[in-house]
């Protein structure tokens, strides 16, 4: 189960047999199967060329994978905005720049350096709806592809200022105040994972005034540590941040969509705080309503009721976010796994958004960050996972533990999620890896853990029944 299709991409390990991973031909046959799509979405009587912008991250299969699907939608007839290095959200920002017909980021964003992937965008520059990714689907397992004659090639349009590009529209937010955080000379350790992070993020910070100390900031894709920014995995930023004495540490992961700050006491702030805290700072400036997935904190809800805007929760990936932020009017939303959509700049997760709208929100008060991260309600979460087997049948697990708990609030948009009193569960199959997520919060870390640990055996228990 190492080739996993779903609405967030296509998505694999490299090398292997074909149709079990992430091979060559796979990456030619599913980047075939998107181009396909958008040529046959295009109404017969268009003249012009399609145009597709391609970027990926720095992972060490990059540039063979970029390869092969540049040259793919060449022989398509189609032309391709080649950014190179990039970020997912620079990518984003750049179809509707450069009013392409869509976009293909490469990366496989916090898994580790053996995985890949394509993550397929519309022409607005946002993730494709689950309707769409099916016919992709569709097309590429009939490999109805017809490829252009050789007077009808697509050509290469190379593009490299998109990163700049990027950083001067986060600039330009009304939000952001370059000179009020350039005034308190903040002092910020930065960990690139070894990714394009590592290129972006100190150069956002430069032009903010702030100092940056970085560590592991040479995009060469050899990931230092898990990529994943969670705190068992970020011991070196901890301690590098109490020993510079800087303000704070910020990590990415290896295609800048998803954010986590390390406090100026080398504690972990909080993933899921990430977004509570720049939410705390839009909603304080431009009230309104806040959308995030069913997996992230009750904080986001409580912080958006004490600025009179109403919370909604959608089901797990950025699209379903999006859709819900999109019809509630949602000022700003995202993810409790430090993903920040802000609607002002554009529909996707944006580390750069997220670090430039924090940077501000601290220089506007007279706090430590960690001060910042005491001051908002107190949740603890417990974020564990069951790896699959084939003989493990998800749907039978989900209804077993839903009429375990049918006297409780149950939401089955996505998985099981189950609300008590003063705490929650919520179990679903993952869309990119072969694992059961078991996220729990509570008000307490030990509560959490516990509720974890309980759902945990009850699972195993359906499993071995």
């Amino acid at each position: 189960m190492t080739l996993i299709k779903s609405i967030s991409g296509i998505r694999g390990t490299i090398g292997g047999k074909v149709g079990d991973n992430l091979t060559p031909v796979d990456a030619v046959k599913f980047a075939s199967a998107y181009g396909t799509f958008l040529k046959n979405s295009q109404p017969a009587t268009r003249k012009s060329r399609l145009k597709v912008v391609i970027g990926r991250d720095a992972r060490i299969s990059g540039p063979m994978i970029h390869n092969l699907v540049v040259n793919t939608l060449i022989g398509l007839g189609i032309d391709v905005i080649d950014l190179g290095l990039s970020t997912t959200p620079t990518v984003e920002i750049a179809v509707p720049l450069e009013k392409a017909d869509g976009g293909i980021i490469l990366t496989a964003s916090h898994n580790p350096k053996q995985w890949n992937a394509l993550k397929l965008l519309n022409a607005k520059g946002e993730f494709l709806s689950g309707a769409e990714g099916a016919v992709i689907l569709e097309i590429a397992e009939a490999e109805a592809f017809d490829f252009s004659d050789v007077d009808s090639l697509g050509e290469v349009i190379v593009n490299d200022a998109y990163m700049d590009i990027h950083i001067d529209e986060v600039l330009n937010l009304p939000l952001v105040d370059a000179e009020a955080v350039s005034k308190r000379k903040f002092k910020v350790v930065v960990d690139g994972v070894n990714s394009s992070g590592g290129i972006i993020i100190p150069n956002l910070l430069e032009q903010m005034g702030v100092e940056v100390v970085k560590l592991y900031c040479e995009p060469n894709g050899h990931f230092p540590h898990n990529p994943e920014p969670l705190k068992e995995h970020l011991g070196d930023i901890c301690e590098l941040v109490v020993k510079e004495k800087a303000d704070f540490g910020i990590v990415v992961d290896p295609d800048v969509d998803r954010l986590a700050f390390i406090s100026n006491d080398g504690e972990m702030f909080g993933e899921e705080y990430t977004l509570v805290a720049v939410a705390d700072y839009v909603l304080s400036k431009t009230p309104g309503n806040t959308v995030s997935n069913m997996s992230s904190s009750r904080a986001l809800r409580d912080i958006t009721e004490k600025h009179n805007g109403k919370y909604q929760a959608s089901a797990v990936g950025e699209v379903n976010v999006v859709e819900l932020m999109k019809s509630t009017n949602a000022i700003i939303g995202g993810e409790g796994n430090g993903g920040i959509i802000y609607p002002e700049s554009h529909y996707g997760r944006d580390s750069l958004v997220g670090v430039a709208l924090f940077l501000t929100h601290l220089a506007s008060l007279d706090v430590t960050v960690a001060e910042l991260r005491a001051s908002y309600p107190q949740y603890y979460m417990s974020k564990n996972k069951i790896e699959l087997t084939p003989e493990i049948d998800v749907d039978a697990i989900l209804v077993a533990m839903t009429a375990k708990y049918a006297h409780e609030q149950i939401s089955t948009i996505d998985g099981v999620k189950i609300d008590f009193a003063t705490e929650w569960v919520h179990l679903r199959k993952s869309n990119t890896e072969p694992i059961i997520r078991i996220y729990t919060e509570a008000p307490t870390q030990q509560a959490a853990d516990a509720l974890a640990l309980r759902i945990i055996d009850e699972i195993k228990a359906v499993i071995a029944k």
